[in-house]
């Protein structure tokens, strides 16, 4: 479980394609130092095992099924990633519930200055916007964001200058391919609503179950 606040803004020393998954050589002496084998650590929102260790970063491997639905597969050398360690039982949980479980790619499709905040539009799939709402959380490249606006096969995000800062966002433009996590309890929600039944909820579900 991760919270979305970045740790460290680390660097793709090299990707490896192996047996169907890649090998990531990661750059990033601040949680490399700390950083434990076997441990988890989200890098751009994906939650990865850490295999080996040192000073400099850490390594770790991708199997074909997160090369195949996220961006980690499309990472070069030298490439900028949001990594942050999973979060300590009796830590602070600044974010929101974090799984590092990607649901979906999205895409950049607007940046634009807002006074002292940055806007960014992303499109993604529709079938997961149901899990978006106004105000409610995202995680986009494993960073913990508050959704400003939802329409159409979008949503659009304000991003203050601390978080520009100190990830990746900093230089990200319009068609930047990016990781989507959708909020654990939006889903939770919706499920227990009946939301993936056929029909979703109705007035007979809502009888049927005591609410009218």
């Amino acid at each position: 479980m991760f919270t979305g606040l970045i740790e460290e803004v680390g660097r793709i020393g090299a990707l490896r394609r192996s047996g169907g998954g890649a090998d990531l050589v990661i750059e990033a002496p601040g949680i490399g130092a700390a950083a434990v084998v076997g441990e988890s650590v989200a890098v751009n929102g994906v939650c990865l095992t850490v295999e080996a260790s040192r000073p400099a970063g850490f390594t770790c491997h991708a199997g074909a099924e997160t090369l195949a639905r996220t961006t980690i597969g499309e990472l070069g050398s030298g490439a900028a990633v949001n990594l942050e360690r999973a979060l300590a039982v009796g830590g602070r949980l600044g974010g929101h519930f974090v799984q590092g479980h990607v649901d979906c790619v999205g895409e950049i499709v607007g940046r634009a200055d807002e006074g002292s905040t940055v806007r960014f539009t992303v499109a993604m799939p529709e079938d997961y916007l149901r899990f978006v709402v106004e105000k409610g959380s995202i995680a986009v490249d494993g960073i913990s964001l508050t959704v400003a606006e939802v329409g159409g096969d979008r949503f659009s995000v304000a991003i203050i200058p601390h978080t520009l800062a100190h990830t990746t966002l900093e230089s990200a433009g319009r068609g930047q391919r990016v990781n989507i996590e959708t909020d654990i309890l939006a889903k939770y929600v919706q499920r227990s609503l009946g939301g993936d039944a056929p029909g979703g909820v109705t007035t007979d579900f809502l009888a049927e179950h005591g609410f009218i």
